[in-house]
């Protein structure tokens, strides 16, 4: 099982790229983030198309989350929202179970984490609350013992050989020693995290910001990350950062990352 994670903001802006995605690298699963828009401005029909079911959970104009999953597996149990926020109105979390036959089930989330700046503030204290919320949640899910992967820009550089320049990064929530502890208490829970376990190599960047030359510059960052319970970790095969559609004509400016698993 191949799954994905693409932050494409906006998808409206983005549907073209997605749709050469998916035919060029045809993922099981793909996890969407800041679609941008609404449940019914999704372009679900391209999308069905392509051969993808799709459930969503969109907000007008910001924030939003998808799971898109290839037949012929099949999702259940559908879950849109975070637990614990009974407030909170901001899109940023779908789940789903995914199966299919001769494929061990395995429990997906799509995440868009909070970016938490300005910090100190209101945004950052929300940022680190969600990030609570969600440590509470997945300990509750591990504790199944099912195949478990929380996938999603979480908007959090884990070390400084995740920045090409760390040194600009030191006063960002992104990067905050606040923000790395809530994280590594999340990885604590007896999660890993993927594309490390795969490859410990400086360099690898999955968001480039459209100012300052930074895409030609290579002055990237590593935000978007999948997180695998033991039984998931069990079946990782490799984990790659698709980041060859940051040289496409208006890009989003974060690029897929991937992740095979067994059949289990």
């Amino acid at each position: 099982m191949r799954i994905t994670t693409w932050n494409v903001n906006s998808i409206k802006q983005r549907i073209g790229h997605l749709l050469g995605f998916l035919e060029e690298a045809r993922p099981d699963v793909i996890c969407l983030q800041e679609l941008k828009c609404q449940d019914e401005a999704f372009p679900r029909a391209e999308v069905e198309a392509a051969g993808y079911a799709v459930e969503t959970l969109g907000q007008k104009a910001y924030n939003g989350v998808a799971l898109l999953v290839r037949a012929p597996l099949l999702h259940t149990q559908v879950l849109r929202g975070l637990p614990g926020g009974s407030d909170d109105v901001q899109a940023r979390y779908i789940e789903a179970l995914v199966h299919g036959e001769g494929v061990a089930p395995v429990r997906i989330a799509s995440i868009y984490l909070p970016n938490g700046n300005p910090a100190p503030g209101p945004k950052y204290a929300y940022k680190l609350a969600f990030m609570e919320r969600l440590r509470t949640h997945a300990r509750a899910l591990m504790a199944a013992e099912d195949a478990l992967v929380l996938a999603g820009d979480f908007n959090v550089i884990p070390e400084a050989l995740d920045a090409a320049d760390p040194a600009a990064w030191t006063q960002d929530a992104l990067f905050l020693p606040e923000t790395r502890q809530a994280f590594r208490a999340l990885l604590a829970e007896g999660l890993t995290e993927a594309l490390r376990a795969c490859d410990p190599s400086p360099g690898l960047y999955t968001f480039w910001d459209y100012q300052a030359g930074c895409w030609p510059r290579n002055q990237g960052i590593r935000i978007d990350h999948l997180l695998l319970s033991p039984q998931a970790a069990d079946r990782l095969v490799s984990a790659s950062v698709q980041r060859h559609l940051r040289g496409l004509e208006k890009p989003s400016d974060h690029v897929p990352v991937t992740v095979e698993l067994s059949d289990g």
